[in-house]
């Protein structure tokens, strides 16, 4: 008598967190489309002497002041014969810097805060809630003003100018998400195993709020790099003749019938790394969402 052939279990391996939001963020075509022009931003600050010499950008040639872009000038030359081609590329290390790091550090500062804030409550949730508030009542660009007013022009002020303006988002987006994680079983069971404050926090709370975190630092950037911009054309930030688009922009203003060329660049180039960091943030917050998983 034969005896029956017993097939093998099949063993299904379970894809990675990663994996299963890089497969999904596939599916947003917008989404992919701003991940590939930031990230041609991103190559275009680590490049940038490779494409272009920094002298470049410094030069001056009083013999081609306002030359139209041409093939020798990709972009043309402004008023003081400086090519606007290699100031874009060096100034988006400037202008894309000063974003990243503002949202970097305000999402240390505020996921700091709003972690104590709603793994405590009480009276610290209270505190650290109402100073948020006062300084989320404050008009964003009037708070930076005025910080940069006390502090004085420069790269470092406006940086603090900007990051204090973007910690209250984080804090009321951060401690949302925590609120709804510090309740669950699995917290209680870290409590009563003996774990410390600052192991639950950093072990089981902050992974768990990782997702609403990215979405928000990724949309900030665009944001903060629009306030960055909007200090220096306000001559408030960094001080010529280093290259950044909202100083260009202010230079060429009293030449845009004359001279178009001189701030379609530095502008176009505002728009669109904003526009991809948007487009980037939507697909992100689409593809962490757990409700839309199909």
């Amino acid at each position: 008598m034969s005896k029956a052939v017993v097939a093998p279990a099949r063993k299904y391996k379970r894809k990675s967190r990663f994996k299963e939001i890089w497969r999904r963020m596939k599916k947003n075509k917008l989404s992919m489309v701003g991940l590939c022009v930031f990230a041609l931003f991103v190559a275009m600050i680590i490049f940038a002497d490779l494409i272009v010499p920094y002298r470049i950008a410094l030069e001056q040639n009083v013999w081609e002041q306002f030359a139209p872009p041409s093939v020798e000038h990709l972009l043309g030359m402004d008023q003081y014969g400086r090519d606007i081609f290699a100031r874009v590329i060096h100034g988006s290390r400037n202008s894309l810097l000063m974003g990243i790091a503002a949202v970097f550090v305000g999402m240390i500062i505020g996921g700091t805060l709003a972690s104590l804030a709603g793994y405590y409550g009480g009276k610290v949730d209270m505190v650290i809630m109402r100073i948020s508030d006062t300084i989320f009542c404050i008009p964003f660009m009037l708070m930076g003003l005025s910080i940069v007013a006390a502090l004085g022009p420069g790269l470092i002020n406006v940086l603090i100018a900007i990051t204090i303006t973007a910690i209250p988002n984080y804090v009321r987006i951060i401690r949302s998400a925590i609120l709804t994680i510090v309740g669950n079983d699995f917290i209680e069971a870290g409590r009563a195993c003996g774990a410390s404050d600052i192991f639950i926090i950093l072990k089981h709370v902050a992974p768990n709020a990782v997702g609403p975190i990215i979405v928000q630092a990724t949309m900030q950037v665009g944001t903060m790099i629009i306030f960055s911009t909007a200090f220096s054309y306000l001559g408030l930030g960094i001080q010529p003749p280093a290259p950044e688009w909202g100083a260009m922009l202010a230079e060429g203003k009293s030449y845009m019938l004359s001279a178009p060329h001189m701030i379609i660049a530095p502008g176009m180039s505002i728009v669109l790394v904003a526009l991809s960091l948007n487009l980037l943030g939507d697909g992100l917050r689409d593809a962490l969402d757990p409700k839309l998983k199909d």
